[in-house]
């Protein structure tokens, strides 16, 4: 058994909390020492009470779930000798309510786009077959009730020129270890 932990902060100040006019901004620490700046979604709390520069629980949500999917990707090609030279996702949540009427994150489509490099490269069949592997031994799809979907991005070999997004910055990239 793992545990893991986060915390979150949020101080009222000299705000208006008794007529609901504070700031939903708080602090997320997470247990490596990370720390990322919180905040209601300005979908659901109207800004200046959100902090649309911060990350809100619903995006923290789909996140997890495109970052579990992507780890567990990346473990199963390296195992069938595969070279992943890049890959990216454009997660998108949707939120509906549920049959009580309660709002929920009710689907997670993932939009993974892969590029792959070497002399043995994955057939498309390959590339679903390995979607679909991450997402049963993902730990975070395993632990929702969210409709989760793949629609895999089929990339050619490396070639910058088909990837039009942009680079992470060294920043980015560092992983601080613990």
């Amino acid at each position: 058994m793992s545990e893991y932990t986060a915390e979150v902060f949020w101080l009222r100040g000299e705000q208006d909390f008794l007529n609901n006019r504070y700031s939903r901004r708080h602090l997320l620490r997470f247990d490596g020492g990370l720390e990322v700046a919180g905040s209601s979604s300005p979908h659901v709390v109207p800004i200046p009470m959100s902090d649309a520069s911060a990350v809100d629980p619903e995006e923290a949500f789909i996140a997890s779930l495109s970052s579990c999917h992507m780890l567990w990707f990346l473990s199963i090609a390296a195992k069938k000798k595969f070279c992943v030279d890049r890959y990216q996702d454009h997660a998108v949540g949707i939120m509906t309510k549920n049959e009580q009427g309660k709002l929920f994150i009710s689907k997670v489509t993932l939009k993974p786009a892969v590029i792959f490099s070497g002399e043995h490269l994955p057939t498309h069949e390959d590339i679903d077959q390995m979607h679909h592997e991450a997402h049963k031994e993902c730990f975070i799809a395993n632990s929702v009730k969210t409709e989760i979907r793949c629609e895999p991005v089929y990339c050619p070999a490396f070639n910058t020129t088909n990837f039009t997004s942009t680079e992470p910055s060294s920043d980015d990239t560092k992983i601080s270890s613990s």
